[in-house]
């Protein structure tokens, strides 16, 4: 396993526990005191892409000779010359800034469109404890920077207070409070996209959507993804709860409703239950019989009314990217998401995520390739969008590069929830009054934070900006969580707008794949991206003798 470095001095962060290559730690609690650079991004902004303490400092990259096959040994092409898609007449004056750099994506089909302000959406935020309980951040923090989000699988089941009748939902308030409360700020930027698994088909989500949002959000159909190759998974720590969900019609583990078992959990040997989804597609034999009960589903779908529909997928082997592909193409989905091996998750067996699957660059180029023979052929290839640990700048430009002009948003799951968790800690430990409501879990601001400011208004590099957008009168609406989640974003598309300026990428439809170069031959002969000092070679070559 690759070691990645736990301490930046050159940007003054650290990881709490063991980093991996996004930047994050391994494990991400919701109560960290910091500072990992997600963290640190999340009040400080734009600051942090810049070395620290400036004026008394210079600083040196060591990552100039990366080995092995993953994200990091994939190098950004600088170009000397050239804007293209900017503005002719700034271009032509020679006064053109990074700035300049227009971040605004799409995806969709020619019958309904979505515009994102960022090319980024979140992973899916289902049925973990968490996602519900932050979920005012997230949510108010994505409609406001006008980027997706997405409801993920077995919302409806796991709440208490939805309502089933005869194995159909009539009721489903947890799932209804997401879905508004994101509509609340949405002003055309981005989307909602709803997903569903097999025990949302089999309780009727889709059939309950119709009725009220069908022309508001997009469905997404679940395959998989990056963390693991079984159904979704929580733990809860109530028996009465374990026994709630297994009539509901999940798998728990242990049973809640055997006698050893509930004397087990009276003595405390046994103080957790696994809830578990049930895999898909176990009644087919082959991918003909994938291919048709998919256009089925898709059939019934449109039947109800949903304009747009999405399919997302996990790091399985070659034949069920090429399945995915193929129908997201032929159906006509808004988007297909592709996760790779190596993500994030709310909860999955730690063996299963660590050894399971197609990392992510192996799988997001055999995307491109793919994605290419179909276009080749005059087949329709899908806007798709790519998942699994990327959390930096350096990290979006590249997966936007590798798979272009296919790709076109990035999927991050823990580094857009990472702000939602440090917001609600600092509105907790100033408001106390308010700790309970926004799940905050300090009493008091810590070091790390206190250093940079007192308030809202001195800790987030952020709050100006968003003040002036949406006006100070409703900033008071604002959970701090959304806040730190529109300065964490901002500085991540200014470090995207720096990388692209230096591409002279002016629009994300520009990015092109000759924009990275491969940093060494394994990963050359993997992704199909040359040799960086292969590239351009001729060329220099040609200028020599002239």
């Amino acid at each position: 396993m690759t070691q990645w470095i736990k301490n930046n001095d050159v940007l003054g962060t650290v990881n709490r526990g063991t980093p991996c290559e996004s930047g994050l730690c391994t494990l991400c609690r919701a109560d960290c005191q910091g500072k990992c650079e997600t963290w640190l991004g999340s009040m400080r902004g734009r600051d942090v892409l810049y070395p620290r303490d400036f004026g008394v400092i210079t600083a040196g990259s060591g990552n100039a000779g990366p080995v092995g096959v993953s994200y990091n040994a994939l190098r950004i092409q600088g170009c000397l010359y050239g804007a293209t898609d900017a503005d002719k007449n700034l271009a032509k004056a020679g006064d053109i800034l990074f700035t300049d750099v227009s971040l605004k994506t799409s995806f969709g089909t020619e019958s309904q469109k979505f515009v994102c302000r960022y090319p980024f959406m979140t992973g899916a935020l289902g049925s973990t404890f968490i996602a519900a309980k932050y979920w005012e951040s997230f949510a108010v923090g994505c409609a406001l920077c006008g980027v997706p989000i997405v409801v993920g699988e077995n919302v409806v089941g796991v709440d208490k207070k939805s309502v089933l009748k005869e194995g159909s939902i009539t009721s489903a308030p947890e799932l209804e409070r997401r879905i508004d409360t994101y509509l609340r700020y949405h002003d055309g930027g981005g989307a909602i996209i709803v997903q569903m698994n097999v025990e949302d088909g089999r309780n009727g989500v889709a059939e309950y959507l119709a009725e009220k949002y069908a022309d508001k959000v997009v469905i997404e159909l679940k395959w998989g993804q990056g963390a693991k190759n079984i159904g979704g998974e929580i733990q809860v720590n109530d028996i009465a709860y374990a026994a709630f969900l297994k009539e509901r019609g999940y798998l728990v583990d242990p049973d809640p409703t055997l006698p050893d078992v509930r004397e087990a959990a009276k003595t405390g040997s046994v103080t957790l239950f696994a809830r578990h989804s049930r895999l898909g597609y176990t009644a087919l034999d082959n991918a003909e019989q994938v291919e048709k009960d998919f256009h089925s589903q898709i059939g019934r779908l449109r039947k109800l009314g949903f304009r747009s529909i999405s399919l997302k997928t996990g790091a399985y082997g070659m034949e069920a990217l090429a399945l995915a592909l193929k129908l997201a193409g032929e159906c006509k989905l808004a988007l297909l998401t592709v996760d790779g091996a190596g993500g994030g998750t709310g909860m999955s067996p730690w063996d299963m995520m660590e050894h399971w699957g197609v990392p992510a660059l192996l799988l997001h180029s055999k995307v491109y390739e793919y994605a290419s023979l179909l276009a080749a052929h005059g087949r329709r290839v899908p806007d798709i969008a790519l998942g699994s640990g990327l959390a930096k700048p350096s990290q979006i430009f590249k997966a936007l590069a590798l798979c272009a002009p296919y790709a076109r948003l990035i999927c991050m799951g823990r580094s857009m929830m990472i702000p939602g968790f440090l917001g609600a800690n600092i509105e907790g430990a100033l408001h106390p009054e308010r700790r309970e409501a926004v799940c905050g879990n300090w009493d008091s601001l810590p070091k790390s934070v206190s250093e940079i400011g007192g308030s809202a208004e001195t800790i987030f590099a952020g709050y100006h900006s968003l003040a002036a957008r949406i006006g100070k009168t409703e900033m008071k609406n604002i959970p701090y969580g959304a806040i730190a989640i529109w300065t964490n974003l901002d500085r991540l598309g200014a470090g995207l707008q720096q990388l692209m300026a230096g591409a002279r990428r002016f629009t994300v439809d520009s990015i092109a794949r000759c924009d990275i170069a491969s940093a060494n031959r394994e990963t050359e002969r993997e992704t199909g991206v040359p040799f960086i000092t292969d590239i351009q070679d001729e060329t220099a070559r040609r200028i020599l003798l002239q």
